[in-house]
């Protein structure tokens, strides 16, 4: 480089250093910088991305399972204002409503009780003093008359113990970002956002210095005379500031120290004088005000005070008062945010007697602990180890933001329906997310990445997988807060399909989750899995369903278990007339009671029938409940035929006959029973039906066409298979060619039978509702029952 270039160079940096000086920073601390310059530390980076990692996942990762879970299902009130409403989660926000909730819940579990305490008050021409019992207070009325009784018999009390003593109230340490949000919160009623905002806008315009900063100790090289010279001139805290200057006042005092440091920035200090400036709110004014006085409050020497302690006697009974009378104000005359209350009481010498003027029992009631204030939020985020200096005020935001709490007038926070169901819900899971404990330890690994005592991969890896077990595990326990949410709030058309139930048993299609007992918005029941959409197992209901209750009663046959029996009422009218309208049943899949309910009244699914597209129970292959096994009707096995025959003379009365007075058969060739349809669709019409359940067969009256028994040879050799039509039914089909050229189209050959997709017949094709051969189920007249 040229020695011209050296030389703009140089005057640059001059320059900059001046206008810093001037504004912000001073010159000794940029020269020192410039001159003993190092290479950035790679393990503060490592920390900060580690942290910024961790957040981003975890943040994002329970966000989106918040959102999808929940804002379609309920009505929020505040949902038409936001139409994309994000239910966020943040590993510092959530803590931070947890904290709300928390102060909250105990508010709300108070119970109030009654108590008893002593009041002793004496008046003289010296001063008054007022004594406190030292029982304190207590909760026997009978023991606190006994006491006071005793006392009002032997009046008298007696000076046991007078002591005194110097005391000191100290000033405050250097301020810091936490302790100007925690301040400007307490005595302007400030939020921690605003407070923020003005003081970044104070530090842009060069009044004061960075605001965000965990310093509270200013080091040796800093200039505090010269910082404090600078605000002599303003009229109300000038003539302050030119006494501490002076040696003979004796206010100057070094700074205490707070034992933080951040290695980055001093502690907030005034920077520029200003007696105000034409664009300043209400609010600059009073931050620039605080700021000043605080800073010249920490350098000057403490408040004395003289303090008495008497202690006295009645009837055995001990009772205390303080005075204190101050003696110099010092560091008080300017910081006008701060007090200490003098109180005097009369000269009191030991074994002096008198009678107390007043002497009374009083009664009171013991009170909740106060909503946290902002600076009270402040402290236990602070303590907790939960956000930075710099971004404390931003959780507290995002919760206001996100609906989750609200904050009074008094700067007191209360939590809202919807922040309430979400901490309770992941309190019921047992996982205390909205606990500060997990990023407390969070927080821990990052400081110990920064001194170089773990890696950045180590603590991700650690980290990660402990909120990845917290993520799974909630998620396969999300009925809990979809349980919390109901508790506040009314649930929507779309999201009443995934309102949680009694558990009833395993999910056995999907393995991580239960079905559950729901209730449409139709007001039709189904067991659905918990883990929908996910998961999307099913089990239709039947749709006669008037209430339903999942019962303690465990089915001893289905698997996997334990699957819970269901307590059913029926509407009387829509159910088969043999049937109790109160039945409890199993939809494991082993309850045919269930199943012929669903046949003739329909399932809440709209499907009829135990074979609906579900993938529940009541909805699978449906096997035989003789054998076990599947592939055959219950009234082909062979099984049955010699374990259950029907005897000779086994007769009802309502076989139903055609016009003719034959009988009508069913597919098990025995004959059909008449029924009613009392759906609303069908109310009247008549059905013939098999006598025993057995088979599937199905026809209306008036469409009625009557089965002749087959032969038993026919049977045995396979010859007339049931499920399939007369021949003579199949020859009055097929006599038209268009109609059979129409029939093969669908799948179905001229003869009736149904063909496959390469054109080879497929013997077991037909109905299975009516048997018939000539139509699929869906097409099938039955299907409107």
């Amino acid at each position: 480089m040229s020695g011209d270039g050296i030389v703009r160079n140089h005057r640059a940096y001059l320059d900059g250093c001046q206008s810093i000086r001037s504004s912000v920073m001073f010159y000794r601390e940029i020269h020192q910088a410039a001159q003993t310059l190092g290479r950035p530390n790679q393990l503060f980076a490592d920390a900060v991305d580690a942290r910024q990692e961790i957040d981003l996942r975890i943040g994002a990762s329970f966000t989106r399972f918040q959102t999808m879970l929940l804002r379609d299902c309920f009505v929020l009130p505040y949902l038409e204002e936001e139409k994309k409403l994000v239910l966020s989660y943040g590993p510092c926000q959530f803590p931070t409503l947890g904290f709300i909730v928390e102060r909250y819940w105990q508010v709300q579990a108070h119970e109030p009780e009654e108590f008893w305490t002593i009041s002793c008050f004496y008046s003289a021409e010296s001063g008054d003093a007022s004594f406190s019992w030292l029982r304190g207070r207590l909760f026997d009325y009978l023991s606190a008359a006994v006491i006071y009784e005793m006392c009002i018999e032997e009046p008298t009390a007696t000076v046991c113990q007078v002591t005194g003593q110097e005391s000191r109230k100290y000033p405050p340490h250097p301020l810091n970002t936490v302790e100007l949000q925690k301040r400007a919160s307490r005595y302007f009623r400030m939020s921690s956002e605003q407070t923020m905002k003005v003081a970044e806008e104070l530090y842009q315009a060069g009044y004061m210095s960075y605001p965000r900063t965990e310093t509270d100790f200013f080091s040796e090289n800093t200039d505090l005379k010269g910082i404090t010279g600078q605000q002599v001139r303003h009229p109300q805290w000038g003539p302050y500031a030119e006494r501490l200057l002076n040696p003979e006042e004796n206010l100057w005092r070094n700074p205490s120290n707070g034992g933080h440091d951040d290695k980055a920035h001093p502690p907030i200090h005034p920077t520029r004088f200003s007696e105000g400036e034409p664009g300043w709110t209400n609010d600059h004014k009073n931050i620039y005000e605080l700021v000043v006085r605080h800073f010249l409050a920490c350098v000057s020497q403490p408040a004395i005070g003289y303090g008495t302690h008497a202690t006295i006697d009645i009837a055995g009974e001990q009772f205390s008062a303080h005075g204190l009378m101050i003696i110099a104000k010092n560091y008080l005359e300017v910081y006008r945010f701060d007090s200490w209350g003098a109180s005097t009481i009369p000269k009191f010498e030991v074994g002096q007697q008198f009678i107390p003027t007043r002497l009374t029992l009083d009664s009171g009631t013991t009170m909740p602990p106060p909503l946290l204030s902002e600076a009270d939020l402040i402290s236990l985020m602070d303590q907790a180890g939960i956000g930075t200096d710099a971004t404390m005020h931003d959780h507290i935001k995002k919760c206001l933001d996100r609906r989750y709490a609200t904050k009074d007038a008094h700067t007191r926070f209360c939590p809202t329906n919807l922040g309430e169901a979400l901490v309770m819900g992941y309190d019921d899971m047992g996982y205390e997310l909205w606990k500060p404990y997990l990023r407390a330890m969070m927080e821990k690994d990052m400081k110990a990445v920064s001194e170089g005592s773990k890696s950045k991969a180590q603590i991700l890896h650690t980290s990660l997988q402990q909120m990845r077990h917290c993520f799974l595990d909630a998620k396969m326990q999300k009925e809990k807060l979809l349980e919390s949410m109901g508790l506040f709030f009314e649930r929507t058309q779309s999201g009443e399909h995934r309102q949680v139930g009694e558990n009833v048993s395993p999910c056995n299609a999907c393995g991580v989750s239960n079905l559950a007992l729901k209730r449409k918005p139709d007001g039709k029941y189904m067991v659905g899995c918990l883990n929908f959409p996910q998961c999307r197992n099913v089990v239709w209901l039947p749709g006669a369903i008037l209430e339903a209750a999942v019962t303690t009663e465990v089915c001893s046959s289905c698997r996997p278990g334990p699957v819970f029996k269901i307590r059913f009422k029926f509407r009387r009218a829509e159910i088969p007339l043999q049937y109790s309208s109160d039945y409890t049943g199993c939809v494991g899949g082993c309850d045919d009671i269930l199943k012929d309910i669903i046949n003739v009244c329909g399932s809440g699914g709209g499907a009829r029938g135990p074979r609906g597209s579900g993938n529940g129970n009541l909805n699978r292959v449906r096997t035989c409940p003789t054998c076990g096994n599947s592939g055959h009707q219950p009234c082909e096995c062979t099984l049955r035929r010699t374990q259950l025959p029907q005897p000779p003379d086994h007769q009802p009365n309502n076989l139903a006959r055609s016009p003719g007075g034959e009988e009508i058969l069913c597919l098990c060739q025995e004959a059909c029973t008449l029924l009613t349809a009392n759906t609303e669709a069908n109310r009247g019409r008549k059905f013939y039906r098999c006598h025993s359940r057995l088979c599937d067969f199905f026809k209306w009256e008036e469409d009625q066409q009557p089965m002749q028994r087959v032969p038993e040879a026919e049977q045995r050799h396979g010859q007339n298979r049931m499920g399939r039509k007369k021949s003579t039914h199949r020859a009055d089909v097929a006599n038209t060619a268009n109609l059979q050229g129409s029939r093969t189209h669908r799948g179905i050959a001229g003869d009736g039978r149904f063909v496959s997709a390469t054109g080879e017949t497929s013997q077991s094709g037909r109905c299975f509702r009516c048997g018939d051969p000539t139509h699929w189920a869906n097409a099938c007249p039955s299907r409107g029952l």
